[in-house]
């Protein structure tokens, strides 16, 4: 296939999707920022560095099968016929719910697409879900309770520039997505965090709660609101419901109170709300912090709330939104990798959503299987009894991204047969019977969703090297060697795209007025139908709810949430509480940005920060090895203290492997309705390593 000298293209990282332009020169291919509205000619390191993931050493070039033990080159033929010939084996000996498979937020929509397709009809399977599930399931859940519809931002990054204030709980963009700060220059704000972040650092006002309180927090916030006579009586009244039971719970929430729970001055508490409700343009804004817990769908809620009785969502200059995290968390989530989701964000439970993707699709509706479990119960179940006993990855790392992850280890060991297809051999690659190399974003097509809810066009500058194909084609070549019409899985991206557009249609994520060629020359936002109310076509909806919410009534629904402990608390053996993010040169396994240089020179190995007293009372040195260890496992990280801290807390990245792996330490108690895991929440003890009285030379490895 010929390759283009130069492309406009975006970002293979977070869901900022920034607008990028690849140029191949001799040295190399080269990356300029383009101005696109979400970067505006900026970029991150990681942005500046993408580059450098087309040419890593150790990129998988070959397919690879398991033979003795050891992983051996192969050629696809053997590849493909061994996966389909071990998967008829199991299905036909333990049923079709035998075969599993796990995707990932980063895959474009077509891939996403057709990843759902494949599991229902070629291997007739419930049990599909992603990793998008561990970051913006809260979130998705709240916002569907409260709008009738989940889009991460109901309207475009480029509204926050001009807003008076924003409030960001749990939150911190300044090192997760850098480039939006430029929209956060103007606006006041109010940052939520138990760390001082580099967010928290520009902020006019930083709330410091304890880890796990943010429930307890947003409700006195809105406790606040209401009795200091702070909230907008005539929008509640005309354009919400609920609103009466969720002020009742959070009359019980009064600032004292809040403060004893959360450690949140009352003078703080007061001052964020003065600060939004005086802001005549105002946005809530959530993110991983607020989300990842055991009762994140009702933290965002909370927050969600808190909202709408300042009346911003649905006002233009106003608003409530999710910062997604993902590069297609949004995408990702639309069209049906998702356990309970069919493509245009349907329920798979729904008759008519099956009546409708089943006629796309060919096929009888009661053919399609029923929703699955969700993404930690899926791997939790690996190789039980009644489990999966394969499963087929796709662009995930679950050996490091999985709560409670020395288990989840143990548990893809246990498998009978995995698959594993990436462009680097990542720590579950490692793990797999069959590795199946794929491209790699500048190698293919597709489109992408960014946090806007706005449908990208990725596309290719390249072919890829050695004998790599693009996951359409593995999709492909395995549904046909299953049994199924080759025509049903198409390989070109532009005709799976086509075909998402049908499935799609009438759907709450609407795709259906969009194609290759509008989005060459227009900024397209779903809902998009085919037509527009005057029969032209449809410009996209960049603001949603600007005419009402997506409920039948029309109007947001308060919801009568109330404040519950973490699923663990400190204890004597545990006496500090452990909470996992994001580091600015790393991104979510690490599994690609280790293996540039320049971002592992910048963040090369695990660490923990930690306030000083508790460092001293522990017996710990900036830069010395520490031990943290939880009720499942523990982590060896380098010592940093950081003196704004709380004393009560240590945080620690997720992006390292081995023994640094902060995933051995979360805790999997999982959100009643999302199904999150508790990633924010860990009881722990820290001391040094290795333990007093043992050298390094004389520590025997765990």
């Amino acid at each position: 296939m010929p390759e283009p000298r130069t492309v406009a293209t975006h970002c293979p990282y977070c869901a900022l999707q920034c607008g990028t332009r690849l140029t191949r020169e001799r040295a190399g291919v080269t990356v300029v920022p383009t101005d696109f509205p979400v970067n505006r000619g900026g970029l991150c390191q990681k942005g500046w560095t993408a580059a450098s993931l087309l040419d890593i050493p150790d990129r998988l070039v070959h397919p690879m099968v398991r033979r003795g033990g050891e992983l051996v080159a192969a050629d696809w033929d053997t590849a493909l016929g061994t996966v389909a010939d071990r998967l008829l084996g199991l299905r036909a000996e333990h049923g079709p719910d035998a075969v599993a498979v796990f995707g990932g937020g980063g895959l474009t929509n077509e891939k996403a697409y057709l990843l759902g397709k494949f599991a229902r009809l070629a291997l007739g399977t419930s049990r599909i879900d992603y990793n998008g599930r561990f970051c913006m399931s809260s979130a998705a859940a709240a916002g569907n309770a409260a709008f009738g519809l989940d889009r991460g931002l109901p309207f475009p990054v480029t509204d926050l520039g001009a807003a008076d204030a924003v409030l960001l709980a749990g939150a911190n963009p300044a090192e997760t997505m850098p480039p939006l700060m430029q929209h956060l220059a103007r606006p006041d704000l109010v940052v939520i965090d138990p760390r001082r972040t580099a967010t928290a650092e520009r902020a006019a006002l930083h709330l410091q709660p304890a880890p796990g309180t943010d429930l307890a927090l947003a409700l006195g916030l809105l406790h606040i609101a209401v009795v200091d006579g702070w909230y907008d009586d005539g929008y509640v009244r005309e354009r919400t419901s609920g609103f009466d039971a969720a002020r009742q719970r959070a009359m019980t929430w009064w600032p004292e109170r809040v403060e004893r729970v959360t450690g949140v001055p009352v003078g703080a508490q007061r001052a964020a709300v003065r600060m939004l409700a005086r802001a005549e343009r105002a946005y809530v804004l959530t993110g991983r912090g607020a989300e990842q817990h055991s009762k994140g769908t009702d933290t965002v809620a909370a927050f969600i709330n808190l909202s709408l009785a300042l009346g911003l969502p649905g006002r233009e200059g106003s608003g409530y939104g999710c910062l997604t995290g993902q590069g297609n968390g949004q995408g990702g989530r639309e069209h049906g990798q998702k356990a309970d989701q069919l493509p245009g964000y349907r329920m798979i439970t729904d008759e008519a959503a099956r009546e409708h993707v089943s006629r796309i699709w060919g096929v009888p509706p009661e053919t399609l299987p029923g929703p699955g479990s969700s993404a930690y119960e899926l791997l939790n179940g690996l190789g039980t009894p009644h489990g999966p006993r394969a499963m087929l990855v796709f662009g995930s790392n679950p050996a490091v991204s999985a709560p409670h992850a020395a288990h989840i280890t143990a548990r893809l060991s246990s498998l009978d047969f995995l698959v594993v297809a990436d462009f680097v051999p990542s720590e579950t690659a490692r793990m797999a019977d069959v590795v199946l190399p794929v491209t790699q974003w500048a190698e293919e097509d597709g489109t992408m969703t960014n946090l806007e809810g706005r449908v990208l066009r990725r596309r290719r500058l390249q072919n890829p090297p050695g004998h790599v194909r693009s996951d359409l084609e593995v999709l492909h070549g395995l549904a046909r060697r299953l049994g199924e019409p080759a025509q049903r899985y198409p390989t070109a991206p532009r005709e799976v795209f086509e075909e998402l557009r049908r499935a799609s249609a009438g759907g709450k994520a609407d795709y259906s007025g969009i194609d290759y060629e509008r989005l060459d020359t227009e900024a397209l936002y779903w809902p998009c139908p085919a037509e527009g109310p005057d029969g032209t076509a449809h410009p996209g909806t960049p603001r949603l709810f600007l005419h009402g919410f997506a409920h039948p009534d029309g109007r947001a629904r308060f919801a009568a949430v109330e404040h519950r402990a973490a699923a663990e608390s400190v204890r004597a053996e545990f006496p500090l509480l452990a909470t996992t993010g994001r580091e600015l040169a790393q991104y979510q396994s690490g599994a690609q940005t280790r293996r540039v240089a320049e971002l592992d020179a910048a963040a090369p190995e695990a660490f923990v920060e930690v306030h000083p007293d508790t460092a001293e009372r522990a017996g710990l040195r900036a830069g010395a090895l520490a031990v943290v260890t939880s009720a499942r496992g523990e982590v060896v990280a380098r010592v940093r203290l950081v003196a704004s801290m709380r004393t009560d807390t240590v945080f620690l990245p997720f992006h390292f492997p081995g023994d640094g792996r902060a995933n051995l330490l979360t805790n999997p108690a999982l959100d009643p309705r999302s199904r999150m895991p508790e990633f924010k929440v860990a009881a722990v003890r820290i001391g040094p390593h290795p333990p007093p009285g043992i050298t390094a030379a004389e520590e025997v490895p765990a």
